[in-house]
C-alpha cells in the first residue's frame, strides 16, 4: 500500500519537490508524538524554522533556540507569514540550560546539530536535562558510511579513508569529524543517546535515495516525486538499508 504523504505540501517548485523527498519520512515519524493536546516543543538549532513553523501549526507551543540571529528574524517573518506563533531564542547547546531550564519541554527537536558540538555525549547529557520525563527527544544526525561513499564518488579519496575510521589526537575512536562536521554509525549513536540516559525507541534511515536520484528526474517525471517518497519510507526502518542512508533519525526517552 502506497505511504500516505501526510506530511507534503502543494509544490510548484523544484527545490521544494526534492526537499520533500528528503524531509518526509522525519515529519511522519516524529508526527505521532505531536498528536493531541498542546505541547512545550523546544527546537535546538531550528535556524529558520522549516520544522518549528509546521509543528506551530499542529497548536504546540515552541520556542527556536539559535546562534544565529539573521536565522532567528527569517523565522519571525515565516512565522508571521502564516500566522503562527513561535518564539526565537539566541543560543546553543553550551548554553541551553540558562536560556530554557531544566525540564522545559516535553518535546526536543534536534536535527543536525550533535555533527558539530564540540562534546556529543554532553550535549545529549543537556538534552535529558531539558526535556520533562515521559518526552521525546527527535534526534537527526549525519550518517558515516554514506558520507564514506558520497566522499569517495566525489573522487575526494584521502577524506573518504579517513573518514572511514576516524580517531582523535589522542588515538581514541571518535565519531567523524570532517569538515561539515562528525558523522556516525548506527551504534555509536544509540551507544551515546543510551549512555545519557535516553530510551532509543526508533531508528530511521533518511535520504537512502533521495540523494542519488538527480533532480532532473524529480522536476520532469510526473508523480516522481511521490513515488520516491513511498520507497524512502518502505526502506527507512530496514536496517540493511541504513549504511547507505545520509542521515541517521533517533526517536528517544
Amino acid at each position: 500500500m502506497p505511504h500516505e504523504r501526510s506530511s507534503e505540501r502543494p509544490s510548484e517548485r523544484p527545490s521544494e519537490r526534492r526537499s520533500a523527498a528528503r524531509t518526509s519520512v522525519v515529519w511522519d515519524a516524529l508526527r505521532p508524538a505531536l498528536e493531541g493536546v498542546a505541547m512545550d516543543v523546544l527546537d535546538i538549532g531550528g535556524g529558520t524554522g522549516g520544522f518549528a513553523v509546521r509543528v506551530a501549526e499542529l497548536g504546540h507551543r515552541v520556542t527556536v533556540v539559535d546562534p544565529s540571529p539573521d536565522a532567528l528574524a527569517a523565522l519571525g517573518r515565516r512565522a508571521r507569514e502564516l500566522g503562527v506563533a513561535v518564539t526565537g531564542q539566541q543560543g546553543d547547546l553550551s548554553t541551553l540550560l540558562d536560556v530554557t531550564g531544566p525540564a522545559a519541554a516535553d518535546v526536543v527537536l534536534c536535527h543536525g546539530v550533535l555533527e558539530v558540538v564540540d562534546d556529543p555525549a554532553a550535549a545529549l547529557a543537556t538534552l535529558r536535562q531539558v526535556l520533562r520525563p515521559g518526552g521525546t527527544l527527535s534526534l537527526l544526525v549525519g550518517q558515516r558510511h554514506a558520507a564514506v561513499v558520497a566522499r569517495a564518488m566525489a573522487g575526494h579519496f584521502a577524506q573518504a579513508l579517513a573518514l572511514l575510521d576516524p580517531t582523535d589526537a589522542s588515538g581514541v575512536r571518535d565519531a567523524g569529524t570532517g569538515r561539515s562536521g562528525r558523522r556516525f554509525t548506527d551504534t555509536e549513536v544509540t551507544g551515546l543517546l543510551e549512555a545519557a540516559g535516553f530510551r532509543v525507541d526508533a531508528v530511521h534511515g533518511i535520504r537512502v535515495f533521495a540523494d542519488l536520484v538527480p533532480g532532473s528526474l524529480l522536476d520532469l517525471e510526473p508523480g516522481s516525486t511521490a513515488a520516491l517518497v513511498d520507497l524512502e519510507c518502505a526502506v527507512s526502518e530496514r536496517p540493511e538499508f541504513r549504511p547507505l542512508a545520509a542521515q541517521l533519525h533517533v526517536l528517544a526517552g
